[in-house]
Order: C-alpha cells, then sequence, then structure tokens
C-alpha cells in the first residue's frame, strides 16, 4: 500500500521528491525486513527475500532468522546447508553470506570485481608478476579432487610455486573462485574447520554468464529501501553503481532524506507510517541491516557506532529498542546455567523493560533450550 505522500511524489510528477525523515526510513526497513512481526515464510524463502544473510559467525543466520520468522526451528536451516539448498561464500564486499544456491550462482558473478579490488589492496605486491588463472585453474582442481581449508590449500599450491606467500595464494583462490564452505561448517550446535569447495562442484551447476544487475539492485531496494547510490554501493562492495540506478530510474520512486541525499525506491514496497509502535527484537552478530548503508542513521545512532562495530570489524549483538539499536546483549554460558547479559544503552520505560524481559527470554528459549538454569541480567 502507498502512502499519501508517495502517491503524491508519483503523480505531480514534481522535481523536488518528497522528504522521508529518520523515523519513516526506520520503519520502512523494519517492515521490509520482517521486523515489525515475525512472519510465515520458510527460511529459504526469507533468505532469498533478504538478498542473503551476513554468515561471518556461523550462527549468525540462525539469529537473524529466529528474529524474523514465526516457530523458526534452527534444524531447518541446518537441513538446507546440509540439502545443498542454501551455501556459505564470500559475496557482497567479499564477506562471507548465506544464500540460496540460487542466488549463489547469480550474486557470485555479478560481484567478482569487489574480490578482485580486494585482493589487490591486501595482496597485490606478494602476488605481482603471477598468473592468477592458473593458480585459480590448478586450485580448482586441487579443492574440487579433495575439498580443503584455505590454509592446506596455500600450502599445497606453494609446492607449484615455492616462492610465494601461501596465505597470498590462498586469498588469490578465493577472490578467483566461488568456494563454498562445506558442512559441518555452519550447523546449529555443530563446529569445524572451514572446508573448501567450488559452488560448480557443490551445486552440480555453472555459476549464471550474464547476472542480472538491474534485477539484483531492485532486490536491494526491496530487502532495504528506500536508499541512495552510495548505499547499494556500501552494501554491494560495487563502484560506479549510479549507472545502474538510472537506467531503472523510470521504474523506480524518488525521495530526499533530511540531509537532502536522494533515495531510490520501488513503487509498490511497504512505507509505514513513522509513528507507528515496533517491537523489541535481539539482532545476532553481523546483521544485515547494520551493514548495508553507506548512512546507518535509520538504524543505529552514530554516537553507538564504536560500542556495536569494534576495530577489528566485528559487529556485536544489538537490541533493538524502538526500533533502533539501543543495547548490546550476550549470553555467558557455564556448565549448568545460561545467562543473557543485556548492556543497555540508555534507560527504558517500565513497559520497555517488560517487553525486553519478554523477548529475552523467548531468546533464551531458543538459544540454549537444554540449559539447567537460565537467568537474565541487564545493565547500564
Amino acid at each position: 500500500m502507498r502512502t499519501d505522500r508517495t502517491k503524491a511524489s508519483m503523480d505531480s510528477g514534481a522535481a523536488e521528491s518528497a522528504v522521508m525523515g529518520t523515523r519513516a526510513l526506520n520503519r520502512a526497513l523494519l517492515a521490509r525486513q520482517m521486523l515489525l512481526h515475525r512472519v510465515k515464510l520458510s527460511p529459504l524463502e526469507a533468505i532469498e527475500q533478504l538478498v542473503g544473510l551476513q554468515a561471518q559467525s556461523p550462527h549468525a543466520p540462525y539469529y537473524a532468522l529466529w528474529a524474523r520468522l514465526e516457530a523458526f526451528r534452527p534444524e531447518e536451516l541446518s537441513l538446507l546447508i546440509e540439502n545443498r539448498s542454501a551455501v556459505r561464500l564470500a559475496l557482497m564486499r567479499s564477506t562471507l553470506h548465506l544464500v540460496s544456491a540460487k542466488d549463489c550462482l547469480e550474486l557470485r558473478p555479478w560481484g567478482q570485481t569487489v574480490h578482485e579490488r580486494g585482493l589487490q589492496g591486501a595482496f597485490g605486491k606478494r602476488l605481482a608478476g603471477l598468473d592468477l588463472q592458473e593458480v585459480a585453474a590448478v586450485a580448482r582442481e586441487l579443492v574440487e579432487d579433495e575439498p580443503q581449508t584455505l590454509a592446506a590449500l596455500g600450502k599445497r599450491l606453494q609446492l607449484r610455486w615455492p616462492d610465494r606467500d601461501p596465505a597470498a595464494l590462498s586469498a588469490a583462490v578465493r577472490a578467483s573462485l566461488p568456494l563454498v564452505q562445506m558442512p559441518p561448517r555452519g550447523l546449529w550446535g555443530m563446529s569445524g574447520q572451514a572446508v573448501h569447495t567450488t559452488a560448480e562442484a557443490w551445486l552440480g551447476e555453472p555459476l549464471a554468464a550474464c547476472p542480472d544487475a538491474h534485477a539484483i539492485v531492485q532486490r536491494y531496494l526491496a530487502a532495504f529501501g528506500p536508499a541512495s547510490v552510495k548505499d547499494i554501493q556500501a552494501w554491494s562492495g560495487l563502484t560506479r553503481m549510479a549507472d545502474a540506478v538510472n537506467a531503472l530510474r523510470p521504474q523506480l520512486i524518488t525521495f530526499r532524506d533530511e540531509q537532502g541525499c536522494e533515495l531510490f525506491d520501488l513503487p509498490d514496497a511497504p512505507r509505514p507510517a513513522a509513528n507507528g509502535e515496533v517491537p523489541i527484537r535481539f539482532l545476532g552478530e553481523f546483521d544485515n541491516m547494520l551493514l548495508s548503508y553507506a548512512d546507518r542513521s535509520r538504524i543505529m545512532d552514530e554516537a553507538y557506532r564504536k560500542r556495536v562495530i569494534t576495530d577489528n570489524g566485528i559487529v556485536r549483538s544489538t537490541v533493538l529498542i524502538g526500533g533502533f539499536v539501543g543495547g548490546l546483549w550476550r549470553i555467558e554460558r557455564g556448565k549448568q546455567k545460561a545467562t543473557l547479559v543485556i548492556e543497555l544503552f540508555k534507560p527504558l520505560s517500565e513497559q520497555e523493560t517488560i517487553e525486553l524481559v519478554e523477548e529475552g527470554q523467548r531468546l533464551l528459549s531458543f538459544a540454549v533450550p537444554d540449559a539447567g538454569q537460565r537467568e537474565l541480567v541487564i545493565e547500564g
């Protein structure tokens, strides 16, 4: 349903777009991220609707789906990974994501230049003069014959190129080939080294020859919009996205944020009222919403950024209060007891505290169902 303001902006054809304030952008984001209320979708449907989930932490996707789906059970996602319906690999921004098999084949070639640019920035000098296509071809044979860790792969490649750093060689392979992490890595309640093979070998299908860049941008807007060109670039890691957005402009509507930045959106995407009530939600580490914008103000006050995102790039587990990041959480586990520790950034009302405790208890029941004793501690 379009708001009156959206319809007016479409019908008038006015040169100046309507302004969306921070709260309006926040409510639009929460609606698209399934955080206004839990929804009835299968885990695979949700993963595709969100264009993948951040997966630097093996269990992060499980918390992401728990916060968004009704009656989500972690074994549902583990099964998707085991039966190859979903895979973990480096995608947007060259960071680990969990995506459907279909999206793996489409998104990986679309973002190839991101991986190449990152490789040159980190290892360019150590790889100078090396035929990276030859390295990739040798590595493909190795990992498709016997899946292995990047460390082991680097050492095996060094036998062929003894004057090269094994870490640089394995990084070159990660940038050149679509390496998926095989289970048990990424399964709920299990551990294991990240062992890799190629997406083609694991899925039995080739990568998309011509990824539909325009469709991918539209999917981003469906999950994260309204958004600016810089936001799309921050999410994808790609540059020069203005050309793709301008090609889509006739199919999009535009807004301005309070700083005057142009925002693009799909005409029929949800944009709820800015003053609507929102539930308290616990988000896991590396949640997509905190990493998918150049301007994060619609979800987190800049004053809290350093408390949430560490110097070494860890994105801590957060609590949404009133729709915005309002605290951090962690679970401390002992032999018989599990404690949910919540660190608040500001005081809560009595009603907010009640809701926080109720949702926190649900989180403990999900995360540590077998704990003999569960406790919740609020700090700050």
